[in-house]
């Protein structure tokens, strides 16, 4: 099978992860997009190649960060195009500041490395705060939960899947 259509059910193997599975649990509908990840032009970062060797424009593609407030760990979800507000975020979830976390620990919690890690299907249950400005899209991209896959998915949808709130959490 040559075309990634829509599926309703994935066979196990490569487009099968964590995050794949929570949406088909949840019976959203989401198209996977599979890309040759490079480490020759890294410096504008994984979420700019995805959405480069997509097609997409880059305030469509969405990163998946994780913050520490000191009382929690918070992800947040925001355009590849721009940075993490970390106030906005801390603000987001009612907490006074909050720090970019150990890129361990968000491997470790998430169950994804860093460039593939997901704000689905992460091994520990964070809050998430979604960039309000995903909103403007019918489809977002975010992480598949691997280096070179996406998944795109409906803004809204991913909100409910996630138990997720929108925020303008986002800068450029």
């Amino acid at each position: 099978m040559g075309a990634m259509a829509k599926k309703k059910k994935h066979e196990k193997g490569a487009g099968s992860t964590p995050a794949t599975v929570q949406l088909e649990k949840a019976g959203v509908a989401f198209t996977p997009y599979e890309y040759e990840h490079s480490n020759d032009h890294m410096d504008d970062g994984y979420g700019v190649e995805a959405a480069k060797k997509l097609g997409f424009d880059e305030h469509q593609v969405f990163k998946t960060l994780m913050a520490d407030t000191g009382s929690e760990r918070v992800v947040g979800v925001v355009p590849v195009s721009g940075h993490m507000d970390l106030k906005a975020l801390a603000a987001a979830v009612g907490a006074k500041k909050a720090a970019m976390a150990d890129p361990k620990v968000a491997m470790r919690e998430s169950g994804y490395v860093v460039g593939g890690i997901s704000p689905l299907g992460q091994k520990t249950r964070h809050r998430t705060v979604l960039d309000e400005s995903a909103l403007k899209f019918d489809t977002i991209l975010v992480s598949g939960g691997k280096r070179g896959f996406s998944v795109g998915v409906s803004p809204t949808d991913l909100l409910k899947v996630l138990d997720a709130t929108a925020a303008p959490i986002g800068t450029w």
